[in-house]
């Protein structure tokens, strides 16, 4: 759990770090194109960091479980609703509104994650991944209701309308994507970037050239670049980290963890110079290190059945679960391998082999 909570932080600084930049090197460029640079440095940071573990070549079998045919539906789905929808709505909303406020509301991205991810998958939330969630959200609320009474470009009052709408609506297409891709989490998380950015970016610039939205002239060449890098780093990194945290404890309490993303967006943007009222930021963040202390010191441990069941994953023989060549690697490496029926207790996440019902 402590693992994939740090991972789940991680992407969550990477993701938040980047958001006022999209903001600053976005001006002036249309939502479409802006969708297709950011998810065009994404797939190429997973070209590049593919290739990187190809010079440095694992052992035989050592490696991630490859993506299949059958995820093309799948990829298709969450290409559609986290790379084109939300950075879409994300950059539109952007223009209209200050980095804080749309740092502050894409903390809606974490609730609607956890509901989401408890009516389609069944995840069992419990009182202290709860009381995180909501300590979490309760800091982002805070500096929402402290900065709305401010004044200024830096108030959340000038963001009431469109703008903070189209931030909602991204949230809530990043949050589907999340839950809808959680069997993803599975894959080679390079691979699933690389297709995912590669289709997003695609399907982005189509959109664009319908609507007639036209590419930056010579001038704006340094914004495109900055922006495929955000993008590189704030959708490519922080996605290749959310699903390797997500495939350890779970679409819910990843996407809980990284109601964390707001909170540094936010810090950034006050950094920069959007004031938001200090003793707010304070609270907030004290909020967050609860919420994610929580998180980090979680125990989730008790009897349960597995059914007999054959499957490729990425795995190592360091559990209770894999024991099928006792004298094989135990560094994470994947193939085809079967398990039989058991039943046993111990402290477990919610990995492929522990998303049963509570």
């Amino acid at each position: 759990m402590a693992t994939g909570g740090a991972l789940a932080v991680a992407s969550a600084v990477a993701f938040g770090a980047t958001t006022p930049f999209v903001q600053r090197f976005g001006r002036g460029i249309g939502p479409f194109v802006t969708a297709a640079l950011l998810y065009g440095g994404a797939a190429s940071f997973a070209s590049v960091a593919s290739a990187a573990s190809r010079v440095f070549a694992r052992p035989t079998g050592q490696k991630p479980a490859d993506l299949r045919i059958g995820d093309l539906p799948r990829l298709a789905s969450v290409a559609a609703l986290g790379a084109v929808v939300a950075p879409v709505a994300l950059a539109w909303g952007l223009q209209r509104i200050s980095g804080v406020a749309a740092s502050l509301l894409l903390n809606l991205e974490a609730v609607f994650t956890v509901l989401l991810a408890r009516a389609l998958w069944s995840e069992p939330i419990g009182g202290r991944a709860g009381i995180a969630l909501l300590a979490m959200t309760a800091g982002g609320a805070l500096l929402i209701a402290i900065g709305a009474s401010g004044t200024g470009a830096a108030g959340l009052a000038s963001s009431v309308g469109w703008g903070a709408l189209a931030v909602v609506l991204a949230t809530l297409a990043w949050a589907a994507d999340n839950t809808v891709g959680r069997p993803l989490s599975d894959r080679d998380p390079l691979r699933v970037v690389l297709a995912k950015g590669a289709m997003g970016a695609l399907a982005a610039v189509g959109l664009a050239s319908a609507f007639g939205e036209r590419w930056p002239s010579a001038p704006a060449v340094r914004a495109m670049g900055l922006l495929a890098a955000c993008g590189a780093v704030g959708y490519g990194a922080s996605l290749a980290l959310y699903l390797r945290a997500q495939r350890v404890i779970g679409a819910a309490r990843t996407g809980s963890i990284f109601a964390a993303a707001p909170f540094v967006g936010a810090a950034i943007a006050w950094a920069l110079g959007e004031r938001v009222a200090f003793a707010a930021t304070l609270g907030a963040g004290a909020l967050f290190v609860v919420g994610l202390w929580l998180h980090l010191t979680e125990s989730h441990g008790h009897p349960h059945f597995h059914e007999a069941i054959a499957h490729d994953h990425a795995h190592s023989h360091d559990d209770a679960h894999h024991d099928h060549h006792p004298e094989g690697p135990l560094a994470p490496h994947s193939h085809p391998h079967r398990h039989e029926a058991t039943t046993h207790a111990h402290p477990h996440g919610l990995d492929v082999h522990h998303r049963h019902r509570h």
